[in-house]
């Protein structure tokens, strides 16, 4: 098998998580702050409560409730702008009620 064109390569940045039991209802990080560019990032609620996400520690951008699990395609929705993408640099919060089992799972594939 040959591999295709490779101008264009994605990265597998870790696994950013937060154990519900770790929720404390005051804002807390999502492991740690963005050092790609994501072009796809996936947020996986697998615990019990709902969790808030919030990327400033005051608003809430989505709760996702229990089980529930989002896919944001960067590339797919830029509209206009190729490089649509969320800022280097971002932490995601929440202030989640603290639950009993699982964890919010954030991952990010970006362009190398």
């Amino acid at each position: 098998m040959a591999n295709s064109n490779i101008s264009q390569r994605v990265g597998f940045d870790t696994e950013r998580a937060r154990a519900a039991t770790t929720f404390t209802g005051s804002y807390l990080a999502i492991g740690t702050a963005l050092v790609y560019n994501p072009v796809v990032i996936i947020f996986d609620n697998q615990t019990d409560v709902s969790v808030p996400i919030s990327v400033d520690g005051v608003n809430v951008w989505k709760t996702f409730s229990a089980g529930e699990a989002f896919v944001l395609d960067l590339r797919a929705n830029n509209g206009i702008a190729a490089n649509y993408t969320i800022d280097l640099g971002t932490l995601f919060l929440t202030n989640a009620a603290v639950g009993t089992s699982g964890s919010f799972r954030i991952s990010v594939i970006y362009a190398q």
